[in-house]
């Protein structure tokens, strides 16, 4: 850290790995505050956690080899075991919503066929600086969505998922980026990566979450109606600041950017304090 008690760029923090344990067995389908859009945007970026952050943990190892820092080779071991618990609890909560009665199958399918292609086809570097761009967003949601009010109102399971999941992201969002930096510092290769990363990531939401909300509306626990009613309350509701949203994110094509400017570890920790979750 510098004298401002702020983390410095390139800060080599310890990254624990916690093994918690989530009682899925009674979520309702709509968890959050009873409402299934805000709902199913959760479930649908859940349904890409598992292969995504295996694909972030392969991107990662191939350059385990190149680096010569120690203290983020520690850090890097670390990310890979946050990442694979993370897909881990993340893969148990399919089974909840496939005993709600989710049909996941075709999705996954055609999700996992996407991320094999672009490990087949993608250079090393290309799916490295990927990984960087993700974990931009997963840190910056994570940050956003432990101050988001509607989650105090969310089922404490997910309630307590989310939590834990947020604060690793805050923990390891430097990881992937100095990986990036040690091995291919280039700043229109990082800038490449963001956008497809930005394109497959809100890609693959949207469609896991139209695809929860058809599947909703077929069994007739949501209609279109409320549906609109609930969308029209997300607008209105301040809850989300969508400009500073827009303004974390965009701090990445900064050409000085590094995760570390943003230090809102004290955030994560305390929230887990509160949900009892920090020795786990």
């Amino acid at each position: 850290m510098d004298t401002t008690g702020r983390l410095a760029p390139g800060s080599r923090l310890e990254i624990p790995i916690r093994a918690p344990h989530f009682d899925f067995s009674d979520v309702p389908h709509h968890w959050l505050a009873g409402n299934a859009v805000a709902t199913h945007v959760f479930n649908g970026m859940n349904l890409v956690f598992p292969d995504g952050e295996r694909f972030f943990i392969q991107a990662v190892r191939e350059h385990l080899p190149q680096l010569e820092d120690e203290a983020l080779v520690r850090q890097v071991r670390g990310f890979f075991g946050q990442e694979g618990r993370h897909a881990y609890e993340h893969e148990r909560y399919f089974e909840a919503l496939e005993a709600q009665g989710y049909d996941l199958e075709g999705f996954l399918r055609r999700f996992r066929g996407f991320m094999k292609t672009s490990e087949r086809w993608l250079p090393a570097s290309v799916r490295l600086s990927m990984t960087a761009g993700a974990e931009h967003y997963t840190a910056t949601f994570g940050s956003l969505a432990l101050e988001y009010a509607p989650l105090e109102k969310a089922h404490p399971s997910l309630r307590r998922l989310i939590a834990w999941h947020a604060t690793e992201e805050i923990e390891h969002k430097a990881v992937a980026f100095d990986v990036l930096q040690a091995t291919h510092p280039s700043y229109a290769l990082r800038l490449l990566g963001f956008g497809l990363a930005t394109v497959s990531l809100f890609g693959w939401t949207i469609a896991g979450t139209r695809m929860l909300l058809r599947q909703d509306r077929a069994a007739g626990r949501t209609t279109r109606a409320e549906v609109r009613r609930m969308r029209r309350a997300l607008r209105r509701a301040g809850d989300l600041d969508v400009r500073r949203l827009l303004t974390r994110v965009a701090d990445y094509l900064r050409r000085d950017f590094h995760p570390n400017d943003l230090d809102d570890l004290e955030l994560a920790h305390a929230k887990l304090r509160e949900l009892g979750l920090e020795a786990v």
